[in-house]
């Protein structure tokens, strides 16, 4: 899946919170309905099988509830997504990442073969179909996280290249899958936010840390030898343990990526530092179609939510990329892939506040479809069910459920984007305020309870109520977008007739 991540140190952000975000999207040529739900342990599967890839994983015994932003339409497997567990553990899953020819050459991925001509059946390995179920219900920390996933890509392999973020209240950590059965994970800098856009990302690499303390980065078992056995480190002085540059060992740096990806993590970066490096003109330090834009970086002011959210909505604003842009010449307009697209199926930003009662720390901010028209929304995640708002989605288009309502939304604020953009900031920022305001209402309402099943149902209620808002802000939306539209249509006819 093409995909954006945002990840946030603690002290990065603007309440000390860890956060990790990431756009899911579809392929080119189509979208996924999604919602979002609890799935709880009585549900999960003992044997664990892939649809995709026929990969059977027998699973321990005693999984923990936990959030997940599944696919609504059955038939290709649970793709959860993006979760919280009962630890206040999140994880993201996946941002499809790019290798290169060496890499795949040294461990091919494992990818399914069917029986045909007498042959039978070589199963395949795992990947974002399958990722959040067979690890977030087991692991009591980001770190745990990290060496589940990575003792399952050892065993089973995966049949494609992948991007996985853990985070808790304390830590982030990031996994990068390297062929079939290697990884690398590094811990996110507390002062520092990430960015990925679909490419191999994970530049400086310390390999004597990963095979002795592990405080700040780990790797798959026989990483040292996979990289010297395959000739992999292009360092010229032959590199050295605490200095290893993975992007140009793992990676890529194709026309494609300079095109579809550097992009990305150049607007993001040009965003949150403006001021730090120079991002335009023949001298700038880094350019959009840049191999070396830094994988992390320490803020120029700290992060909010919406920093966030305004990030993974981009399309070029202020550059002259904006295909939406009425200034300028016009002749580099949609030059490169924008992050805020048609086929952004949600954005998920799960926030770990340390400044929070302890029964409600974890939050998951979701948004649905285009993220160029649609609003982020705050839901608890220590709850047994979700708003019906969220978890209704269906494959029939419907304005009783958040999804397809953000989709038609975007569908139609594209199609008048002059006129309707004023409407999709009021939305965004109306949601985004009550949505605060509403979280700093039951905060202090949880911190007054102690029993764990009525703390759920406080959170249950605080969600509803989180859901009815949305519903109505999105509701009005809707009407004045549909207004607009219409009278673009109308003014076009006029001028045909003419």
């Amino acid at each position: 899946m093409a995909c954006t991540t945002i990840l946030v140190g603690k002290n990065a952000s603007y309440d000390g919170s860890t956060m990790i975000a990431r756009n899911d999207d579809s392929g080119s040529g189509h979208f996924t309905a999604k919602k979002f739900v609890v799935i709880h342990p009585e549900e999960q599967l003992k044997v664990y099988k892939s649809v995709l890839s026929h990969a059977e994983i027998d699973l321990p015994g005693d999984p923990m509830k936990f959030t997940a932003v599944p696919n609504a339409i059955k038939g290709k497997g649970i793709w959860a997504a993006s979760g919280v567990n009962e630890k206040n553990v999140g994880m993201t899953a996946t941002e499809t990442i790019t290798s290169n020819a060496r890499v795949l050459g040294a461990d091919p991925l494992v990818k399914l073969q069917p029986a045909e001509d007498g042959k039978e059946e070589i199963v395949g390995g795992i990947g974002e179909e399958d990722l959040v179920y067979i690890t977030l219900p087991y692991i009591s920390s980001a770190r745990e996280g990290v060496i589940r996933l990575g003792s399952l890509l050892e065993k089973y392999g995966t049949y494609e290249m992948n991007g996985i973020a853990f985070q808790d209240v304390n830590e982030i950590w990031w996994l990068e899958t390297i062929g079939g059965h290697h990884w690398i994970a590094k811990r996110v800098p507390d002062d520092r936010y990430v960015v990925m856009p679909n490419q191999f990302g994970i530049d400086d690499f310390d390999l004597n840390d990963a095979f002795s303390e592990q405080n700040e980065h780990m790797c798959s078992s026989d990483l040292r030898e996979f990289i010297a056995e395959n000739h992999l480190d292009l360092s010229l002085n032959g590199g050295n343990g605490s200095h290893f540059d993975a992007r140009a060992a793992f990676g890529s740096h194709s026309d494609s990526d300079h095109i579809y990806n550097t992009p990305r993590a150049w607007f993001m970066e040009r965003y949150f530092n403006p001021k730090t490096k120079k991002w335009d003109g023949p001298d700038a330090d880094y350019r959009p179609e840049s191999d070396d834009i830094p994988w992390s970086m320490v803020p120029e002011k700290k992060i909010t939510v919406e920093d966030v959210k305004y990030a993974l909505s981009s399309h070029f604003q202020g550059t002259p990329y904006d295909p939406y842009a009425k200034s300028g010449d016009g002749l580099q307009k949609g030059k490169y892939r924008a992050i805020g697209i048609n086929r952004n199926d949600f954005l998920a930003l799960i926030q770990m506040r340390p400044a929070a009662p302890a029964n409600c720390q974890a939050v998951q901010w979701l948004a649905f479809a285009s993220n160029a028209f649609n609003t982020l929304v705050p839901f608890y995640a220590a709850v047994d069910e979700t708003p019906e708002y969220l978890a209704n989605t269906t494959k029939e288009v419907s304005t009783e459920n958040f999804y397809w309502s953000a989709r038609m939304i975007a569908a139609m604020a594209d199609a008048s984007f002059a006129k309707s953009a004023i409407h999709i900031e009021r939305y965004q920022n109306a949601v985004e305020a009550k949505g605060h305001a509403l979280l700093n209402k039951y905060d202090k309402e949880a911190a007054k309870v102690t029993d764990p099943a009525e703390s759920r149902r406080l959170l249950e209620e605080a969600n509803r109520e989180i859901a009815k808002m949305l519903k109505e802000e999105t509701g009005n939306t809707l009407d004045r977008v549909l207004f607009e539209l219409s009278n673009s249509m109308k003014n076009a006819f006029s001028r045909s007739d003419a």
